[in-house]
């Protein structure tokens, strides 16, 4: 779903005009929290979960699995270095915990899950749960 932002017409003008003569104003504007974007494959064997977390360490994202649920959690810790003599004029970055969570077609076996962080992706190796096979009840 698009985000809708509200336009004012004098705002643009005023930022417009004077553009280049002086340092555009700090927008303090609530941003909205930052979301984790997911890739999800199905292979015979199982699912993949590509999923982009940029700038967090390993040992602040957290995966939970319990059944078809795969929960995604991570802390963005955002560090605010000001130096003396040094003002922010622009921070965008975002800093909290994110979380995504959704359910698959198929049970999960946690047991032979696999997880690889690297480079802001965190790859999920879910091999799907082997379901018993339909069983044939003889009738006498």
């Amino acid at each position: 779903m698009a985000n809708i932002a509200r336009f004012n017409v004098l705002d643009n003008a005023l930022d417009e005009l004077m553009r280049g003569f002086f340092v555009r104003p700090v927008n303090f504007e609530a941003t909205a929290p930052a979301q984790l974007r997911i890739d999800v494959t199905e292979n015979e064997g199982g699912y993949v979960v590509r999923a982009e977390i940029p700038g967090v360490k390993k040992d602040d994202i957290n995966v939970g699995i319990d059944g078809n649920q795969v929960e995604i959690s991570a802390e963005v810790k955002n560090e605010k270095v000001v130096k003396e003599g040094e003002k922010v004029l622009r921070s965008e970055r975002y800093c909290g915990k994110v979380c995504r969570a959704f359910a698959l077609g198929q049970d999960i076996d946690e047991s032979a899950t696999q997880a690889r962080y690297a480079d802001g992706i965190l790859e999920l190796t879910l091999p799907k749960k082997a379901s018993a096979a339909a069983k044939r009840i003889t009738i006498q």
